[in-house]
């Protein structure tokens, strides 16, 4: 009787911690899983979306943060994902993100893909020069000039049409253009306005180029979602109380710090993408 007795006791014991531990189980998966959001940014972009280890810096940082924890996703709950230009449309239409914040110019083609919120940013395409050039005041004194900028990028073919006498340079990449601008090579590199005073901010170039500050496009950064999404109506009401309330200024001053950029004339924007 003792025998079967103790055998009973070490069965129900058994039974019990198979059970905690599925309880535990269920715990965790909880945690990875409904409390968490995934928000794409770019990682390579310096005062836009940057990863430093396991950290994330820069301006579309700096809104998704808010915005996430106005729709109650506190900074820990955050996971970020690398969202480069080309992978973006699918990340949404797999679910692999819930959102993006990554120069995500608003257009029609991308939404016969996806939904956009916002915009909370409107980027113009503009010029990065040295910080002692007085001769590039916009694209129309780019005649004889050398200009920059990257492989398969169109930004280079948008002023070749109306500047025919601008030589073209491309690069792999904006680091390279730097380099080259930096030792006189070339005379500007051409981008999205923000783009290039996140790229003249960073500490290594702090001082030496400037923007010219005469954008010649406008390219309104949306927050991608996708199209069965049912959170566009509250994120444009968190960007509306960002902007409200001084931090998207405060954002935006503190990722292009020390390189004269002033945000052109339509910011803060003021009218945002119809929610369907």
């Amino acid at each position: 009787m003792r025998k079967n007795r103790f055998g009973a006791i070490a069965a129900m014991a058994a039974v019990a911690a198979l059970t905690l531990t599925a309880c535990g189980g269920s715990d965790n998966a909880g945690d990875e899983g409904g409390d968490k959001v995934r928000i794409g940014i770019k990682f390579d972009q310096p005062g836009l979306g940057f990863q430093d280890g396991s950290s994330y810096t820069g301006f579309d940082v700096d809104v998704a943060k808010y915005v996430a924890n106005e729709l109650g996703y506190s900074e820990d709950k955050i996971e970020f994902v690398s969202a480069p230009s080309a992978n973006r449309e699918t990340l949404l239409e797999t679910n692999q993100v819930d959102m993006i914040f990554a120069t995500y110019t608003i257009n029609d083609k991308r939404k016969e893909r996806v939904a956009f919120a916002g915009p909370y940013f409107i980027a113009g395409q503009d010029l990065l020069v040295r910080a002692d050039d007085s001769s590039i005041t916009g694209k129309d004194s780019l005649n004889g000039k050398k200009l920059c900028s990257v492989t398969g990028s169109t930004s280079a073919e948008n002023v070749k049409k109306d500047v025919p006498g601008v030589s073209l340079v491309e690069q792999q990449g904006y680091a390279d253009c730097l380099g080259l601008l930096e030792t006189g090579s070339i005379d500007a590199i051409t981008t999205d306005d923000i783009i290039l005073a996140g790229l003249a901010a960073t500490s290594a170039n702090k001082g030496k180029f400037k923007v010219v500050g005469n954008p010649f496009s406008e390219e309104p950064y949306g927050v991608g979602l996708n199209k069965t999404n049912d959170k566009c109506e509250s994120i444009n009401t968190a960007i509306k109380k960002m902007i409200d309330s001084g931090e998207w200024q405060k954002a935006l001053d503190k990722n292009t710090e020390g390189t004269g950029y002033k945000a052109s004339d339509l910011n803060p924007p003021t009218k945002f993408e119809a929610c369907s």
